[in-house]
Protein backbone atom coordinates (compact mmCIF):
# COMPACT_ATOMS: atom_id res chain seq x y z
CA UNK A 1 0.00 0.00 0.00
CA UNK A 2 1.36 3.39 -0.93
CA UNK A 3 2.24 5.62 1.69
CA UNK A 4 1.85 9.87 1.50
CA UNK A 5 4.23 11.50 3.62
CA UNK A 6 3.99 15.41 4.27
CA UNK A 7 7.36 16.76 5.28
CA UNK A 8 7.52 20.05 6.92
CA UNK A 9 11.30 22.23 6.81
CA UNK A 10 11.36 25.52 8.62
CA UNK A 11 15.26 25.32 10.60
CA UNK A 12 16.28 28.32 8.69
CA UNK A 13 15.02 30.90 6.05
CA UNK A 14 13.43 28.66 3.55
CA UNK A 15 9.41 27.19 4.73
CA UNK A 16 8.87 24.24 2.67
CA UNK A 17 6.45 21.67 2.32
CA UNK A 18 6.31 18.88 0.22
CA UNK A 19 4.27 15.90 -0.04
CA UNK A 20 5.88 12.17 -1.25
CA UNK A 21 4.77 8.88 -2.25
CA UNK A 22 6.85 5.95 -0.71
CA UNK A 23 9.75 7.96 0.42
CA UNK A 24 10.71 8.54 -3.25
CA UNK A 25 8.41 9.96 -5.74
CA UNK A 26 8.17 13.75 -5.40
CA UNK A 27 4.02 14.67 -5.74
CA UNK A 28 4.45 18.12 -4.51
CA UNK A 29 7.41 20.23 -3.20
CA UNK A 30 6.52 23.55 -2.22
CA UNK A 31 9.41 26.34 -0.89
CA UNK A 32 8.69 29.86 0.21
CA UNK A 33 12.52 31.29 0.12
CA UNK A 34 13.09 34.40 2.30
CA UNK A 35 16.08 35.24 0.89
CA UNK A 36 15.55 38.58 -0.46
CA UNK A 37 14.09 39.64 3.12
CA UNK A 38 17.32 39.10 4.10
CA UNK A 39 19.56 40.12 1.53
CA UNK A 40 19.71 43.43 3.09
CA UNK A 41 20.96 42.27 6.51
CA UNK A 42 23.92 40.20 4.24
CA UNK A 43 22.69 37.16 5.90
CA UNK A 44 20.00 35.38 7.94
CA UNK A 45 18.24 37.38 10.56
CA UNK A 46 16.79 34.66 12.75
CA UNK A 47 13.60 37.19 14.15
CA UNK A 48 12.79 38.23 10.86
CA UNK A 49 12.75 34.10 9.50
CA UNK A 50 10.95 32.90 12.39
CA UNK A 51 7.98 35.88 11.97
CA UNK A 52 8.24 35.09 8.04
CA UNK A 53 7.77 31.59 8.70
CA UNK A 54 4.48 32.18 11.02
CA UNK A 55 3.22 33.95 8.33
CA UNK A 56 3.80 31.63 4.96
CA UNK A 57 3.86 27.74 6.91
CA UNK A 58 -0.44 27.57 6.62
CA UNK A 59 -0.16 28.96 2.86
CA UNK A 60 2.20 26.61 2.04
CA UNK A 61 0.92 23.17 3.31
CA UNK A 62 -1.98 24.61 1.59
CA UNK A 63 -0.25 24.63 -1.27
CA UNK A 64 1.78 21.74 -1.36
CA UNK A 65 -1.25 19.61 -1.20
CA UNK A 66 -3.18 21.53 -3.92
CA UNK A 67 -0.25 20.38 -5.81
CA UNK A 68 -0.33 16.97 -4.85
CA UNK A 69 -3.54 16.39 -5.63
CA UNK A 70 -4.61 15.34 -2.57
CA UNK A 71 -5.65 16.29 0.96
CA UNK A 72 -5.21 15.86 4.36
CA UNK A 73 -7.12 13.21 5.00
CA UNK A 74 -4.94 11.27 2.47
CA UNK A 75 -1.56 11.93 4.29
CA UNK A 76 -0.46 9.20 6.38
CA UNK A 77 2.39 10.43 8.35
CA UNK A 78 3.90 13.42 9.51
CA UNK A 79 8.01 14.24 9.17
CA UNK A 80 9.40 17.44 9.97
CA UNK A 81 12.99 18.96 10.39
CA UNK A 82 13.47 19.50 14.69
CA UNK A 83 16.98 20.16 14.40
CA UNK A 84 19.16 21.92 14.25
CA UNK A 85 18.70 25.40 13.42
CA UNK A 86 17.17 28.82 14.37
CA UNK A 87 15.47 27.60 17.54
CA UNK A 88 12.80 30.13 16.62
CA UNK A 89 12.37 28.80 12.96
CA UNK A 90 12.05 24.98 14.50
CA UNK A 91 9.54 25.71 16.22
CA UNK A 92 7.15 27.23 14.08
CA UNK A 93 7.54 23.80 11.90
CA UNK A 94 7.29 21.32 14.63
CA UNK A 95 4.41 23.07 16.10
CA UNK A 96 2.41 23.37 13.12
CA UNK A 97 3.44 19.47 12.22
CA UNK A 98 2.30 18.44 15.91
CA UNK A 99 -0.90 20.58 15.17
CA UNK A 100 -1.24 17.82 12.02
CA UNK A 101 -0.49 14.96 13.49
CA UNK A 102 -3.28 15.59 16.44
CA UNK A 103 -5.72 16.41 14.07
CA UNK A 104 -5.21 13.34 11.88
CA UNK A 105 -4.23 11.16 14.16
CA UNK A 106 -1.67 9.88 12.22
CA UNK A 107 2.05 9.47 13.56
CA UNK A 108 5.11 11.92 13.90
CA UNK A 109 8.52 11.83 12.95
CA UNK A 110 11.53 13.89 14.19
CA UNK A 111 13.71 14.50 11.14
CA UNK A 112 17.39 15.41 11.58
CA UNK A 113 18.29 18.67 9.18
CA UNK A 114 21.32 16.74 7.79
CA UNK A 115 19.69 13.45 7.26
CA UNK A 116 17.23 15.39 5.13
CA UNK A 117 19.86 16.82 3.26
CA UNK A 118 20.96 13.17 2.53
CA UNK A 119 17.94 11.99 1.48
CA UNK A 120 17.60 14.04 -1.12
CA UNK A 121 19.67 11.93 -3.17
CA UNK A 122 17.02 9.25 -2.54
CA UNK A 123 14.01 11.43 -4.59
CA UNK A 124 16.26 11.12 -7.44
CA UNK A 125 17.92 8.04 -7.60
CA UNK A 126 15.54 4.81 -7.09
CA UNK A 127 18.78 2.77 -7.21
CA UNK A 128 20.33 4.58 -4.24
CA UNK A 129 20.73 2.09 -1.13
CA UNK A 130 22.73 2.43 2.11
CA UNK A 131 25.53 2.13 2.56
CA UNK A 132 27.80 4.43 1.29
CA UNK A 133 29.67 7.99 2.39
CA UNK A 134 28.18 11.34 1.79
CA UNK A 135 29.37 14.96 2.31
CA UNK A 136 27.29 17.29 3.79
CA UNK A 137 28.38 20.78 3.21
CA UNK A 138 25.92 23.80 3.77
CA UNK A 139 25.91 27.11 5.46
CA UNK A 140 25.96 25.78 9.19
CA UNK A 141 27.40 22.62 8.17
CA UNK A 142 30.31 20.24 6.65
CA UNK A 143 30.56 16.21 7.24
CA UNK A 144 31.33 13.54 5.74
CA UNK A 145 28.83 10.93 6.85
CA UNK A 146 29.33 7.08 6.85
CA UNK A 147 25.45 6.09 6.25
CA UNK A 148 24.96 2.51 7.68
CA UNK A 149 21.56 2.20 6.95
CA UNK A 150 18.79 4.33 6.56
CA UNK A 151 18.40 6.73 9.65
CA UNK A 152 21.45 5.20 10.89
CA UNK A 153 24.78 7.84 10.70
CA UNK A 154 28.49 7.56 11.67
CA UNK A 155 30.54 11.16 11.42
CA UNK A 156 33.58 10.25 9.80
CA UNK A 157 34.89 14.06 9.52
CA UNK A 158 33.55 17.79 10.29
CA UNK A 159 34.88 21.31 10.52
CA UNK A 160 36.47 22.22 13.55
CA UNK A 161 35.46 26.38 12.82
CA UNK A 162 33.97 27.49 9.78
CA UNK A 163 31.50 25.42 7.49
CA UNK A 164 31.83 25.64 4.38
CA UNK A 165 29.24 27.58 3.10
CA UNK A 166 29.75 30.01 5.48
CA UNK A 167 32.79 30.86 4.57
CA UNK A 168 31.42 31.50 1.11
CA UNK A 169 28.99 33.87 2.41
CA UNK A 170 31.94 35.73 4.55
CA UNK A 171 34.46 36.02 1.53
CA UNK A 172 31.31 37.09 -0.73
CA UNK A 173 30.63 39.72 1.46
CA UNK A 174 33.98 40.65 1.41
CA UNK A 175 34.47 41.27 -2.27
CA UNK A 176 30.97 42.59 -2.61
CA UNK A 177 29.07 39.95 -4.08
CA UNK A 178 26.80 40.22 -1.85
CA UNK A 179 24.29 37.31 0.08
CA UNK A 180 24.01 34.24 -0.54
CA UNK A 181 27.96 33.79 -1.54
CA UNK A 182 27.87 30.56 -2.84
CA UNK A 183 26.10 30.72 -5.82
CA UNK A 184 27.41 35.01 -6.60
CA UNK A 185 31.00 33.39 -6.30
CA UNK A 186 30.22 29.88 -8.03
CA UNK A 187 29.35 32.19 -10.88
CA UNK A 188 32.03 35.09 -10.63
CA UNK A 189 34.69 31.72 -10.63
CA UNK A 190 33.94 30.96 -13.98
CA UNK A 191 35.43 33.95 -15.29
CA UNK A 192 38.76 33.43 -13.31
CA UNK A 193 41.81 31.87 -13.02
CA UNK A 194 41.46 28.93 -10.23
CA UNK A 195 45.65 29.04 -10.15
CA UNK A 196 46.35 32.48 -9.77
CA UNK A 197 46.63 32.64 -6.06
CA UNK A 198 47.56 29.84 -3.84
CA UNK A 199 45.74 29.98 -1.06
CA UNK A 200 46.00 27.51 2.05
CA UNK A 201 44.61 24.22 2.00
CA UNK A 202 44.42 22.61 5.81
CA UNK A 203 44.64 18.91 6.99
CA UNK A 204 44.73 17.21 9.58
CA UNK A 205 47.21 14.18 10.88
CA UNK A 206 44.92 10.83 11.10
CA UNK A 207 41.85 12.82 10.55
CA UNK A 208 38.81 13.74 7.67
CA UNK A 209 38.10 16.83 9.56
CA UNK A 210 38.04 20.30 8.25
CA UNK A 211 38.90 23.81 9.25
CA UNK A 212 38.09 26.83 6.44
CA UNK A 213 39.16 29.47 8.42
CA UNK A 214 42.53 29.85 7.32
CA UNK A 215 41.48 29.98 4.05
CA UNK A 216 39.05 32.96 4.96
CA UNK A 217 41.84 34.66 6.45
CA UNK A 218 44.20 34.42 3.82
CA UNK A 219 41.75 35.80 1.33
CA UNK A 220 40.84 38.63 3.32
CA UNK A 221 44.43 39.38 4.03
CA UNK A 222 44.86 39.13 0.27
CA UNK A 223 42.27 41.47 -0.55
CA UNK A 224 43.09 44.10 2.41
CA UNK A 225 46.73 44.16 1.56
CA UNK A 226 46.61 43.77 -2.26
CA UNK A 227 46.02 47.34 -4.43
CA UNK A 228 44.64 45.75 -7.62
CA UNK A 229 42.94 42.41 -8.55
CA UNK A 230 40.62 40.60 -10.38
CA UNK A 231 37.42 39.44 -8.07
CA UNK A 232 36.92 36.52 -10.38
CA UNK A 233 40.17 35.52 -9.90
CA UNK A 234 39.84 35.62 -6.29
CA UNK A 235 36.44 33.64 -6.44
CA UNK A 236 38.32 31.05 -8.76
CA UNK A 237 41.46 30.71 -6.30
CA UNK A 238 39.53 30.65 -3.17
CA UNK A 239 36.72 28.13 -4.72
CA UNK A 240 39.99 26.04 -6.29
CA UNK A 241 41.13 25.65 -2.20
CA UNK A 242 38.09 24.78 -0.61
CA UNK A 243 37.05 22.49 -3.22
CA UNK A 244 39.89 20.56 -3.07
CA UNK A 245 39.57 19.94 0.26
CA UNK A 246 36.16 19.09 0.42
CA UNK A 247 37.50 16.64 -2.39
CA UNK A 248 40.15 14.75 -1.01
CA UNK A 249 38.73 14.38 2.50
CA UNK A 250 35.46 12.72 0.78
CA UNK A 251 37.65 10.12 -1.13
CA UNK A 252 39.83 9.38 1.58
CA UNK A 253 36.51 8.30 3.50
CA UNK A 254 35.72 6.04 0.37
CA UNK A 255 38.88 4.28 -0.01
CA UNK A 256 38.61 3.87 4.20
CA UNK A 257 35.60 2.17 3.68
CA UNK A 258 35.69 0.43 0.52
CA UNK A 259 32.11 1.43 -0.25
CA UNK A 260 32.75 3.11 -3.22
CA UNK A 261 29.50 4.82 -3.25
CA UNK A 262 30.06 8.19 -2.93
CA UNK A 263 27.21 10.91 -2.21
CA UNK A 264 26.78 14.95 -1.64
CA UNK A 265 24.29 16.89 -0.39
CA UNK A 266 23.72 20.35 0.94
CA UNK A 267 23.33 24.00 -0.52
CA UNK A 268 27.18 24.12 -1.38
CA UNK A 269 26.70 20.33 -3.24
CA UNK A 270 25.06 22.69 -5.84
CA UNK A 271 28.49 24.46 -6.66
CA UNK A 272 29.57 23.67 -9.99
CA UNK A 273 32.98 23.42 -9.19
CA UNK A 274 32.40 20.81 -6.67
CA UNK A 275 30.00 18.77 -8.67
CA UNK A 276 32.72 18.63 -11.43
CA UNK A 277 35.65 18.03 -8.85
CA UNK A 278 33.92 15.04 -7.11
CA UNK A 279 32.60 13.39 -10.13
CA UNK A 280 35.85 13.76 -11.85
CA UNK A 281 37.57 12.19 -8.45
CA UNK A 282 34.85 9.58 -8.48
CA UNK A 283 35.49 8.79 -12.20
CA UNK A 284 38.94 8.06 -11.43
CA UNK A 285 38.50 5.23 -8.61
CA UNK A 286 35.33 3.85 -10.11
CA UNK A 287 33.29 5.00 -7.81
CA UNK A 288 29.57 5.88 -8.60
CA UNK A 289 28.46 9.59 -7.69
CA UNK A 290 25.07 10.63 -6.75
CA UNK A 291 24.48 14.08 -6.53
CA UNK A 292 20.72 15.75 -5.99
CA UNK A 293 19.51 18.84 -8.23
CA UNK A 294 20.21 22.03 -7.17
CA UNK A 295 16.69 22.31 -5.96
CA UNK A 296 16.69 19.55 -3.91
CA UNK A 297 20.12 20.75 -2.21
CA UNK A 298 18.40 23.54 -0.73
CA UNK A 299 16.38 23.45 2.14
CA UNK A 300 12.92 22.01 1.17
CA UNK A 301 10.03 19.35 2.44
CA UNK A 302 10.76 16.77 0.17
CA UNK A 303 14.12 15.44 1.62
CA UNK A 304 12.51 15.67 4.91
CA UNK A 305 9.56 13.46 3.97
CA UNK A 306 11.84 11.09 2.72
CA UNK A 307 13.84 10.55 5.64
CA UNK A 308 10.85 10.66 7.86
CA UNK A 309 8.96 7.63 5.76
CA UNK A 310 12.45 5.52 6.33
CA UNK A 311 12.73 6.64 10.16
CA UNK A 312 8.83 5.94 10.72
CA UNK A 313 9.48 2.05 9.24
CA UNK A 314 12.51 2.05 11.59
CA UNK A 315 10.44 2.38 14.39
CA UNK A 316 11.57 6.50 14.86
CA UNK A 317 8.17 8.24 16.13
CA UNK A 318 7.68 11.58 18.30
CA UNK A 319 4.62 12.15 20.65
CA UNK A 320 3.20 15.86 21.03
CA UNK A 321 5.85 16.54 23.77
CA UNK A 322 8.60 16.86 20.63
CA UNK A 323 10.18 20.26 21.12
CA UNK A 324 12.89 21.79 18.69
CA UNK A 325 16.68 21.78 19.53
CA UNK A 326 18.96 24.10 18.06
CA UNK A 327 21.92 21.97 18.23
CA UNK A 328 21.60 17.87 17.64
CA UNK A 329 24.38 15.52 16.64
CA UNK A 330 23.35 13.23 13.46
CA UNK A 331 24.74 9.95 15.83
CA UNK A 332 22.33 10.86 18.66
CA UNK A 333 18.75 10.28 16.66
Amino acid sequence: MDILTLGIESSCDETSVAVVRNGREILSNVISSQIESHKEFGGVVPELASRMHVQNVIQVIDSSLCEAGCTLEDIDQIGVTFGPGLIGALLVGVSAAKALAYKLKVPLCPVHHLEGHISANFLQAPDLEPPFICLVASGGHSHIVECIDYGKFRILGQTRDDAAGEAFDKISRAIGLGYPGGPAIDKAAKNGDPNKISFPRVHFENSLDFSFSGVKTAVLNYINNTKEFKVEDVCASFQNALVSILTENLMKANEATGYNKIVIAGGVAANSALRASVTDAANKCGAKIYMPSPILCTDNGAMIASSAYYALKRGRQADLELNAVANISLESI
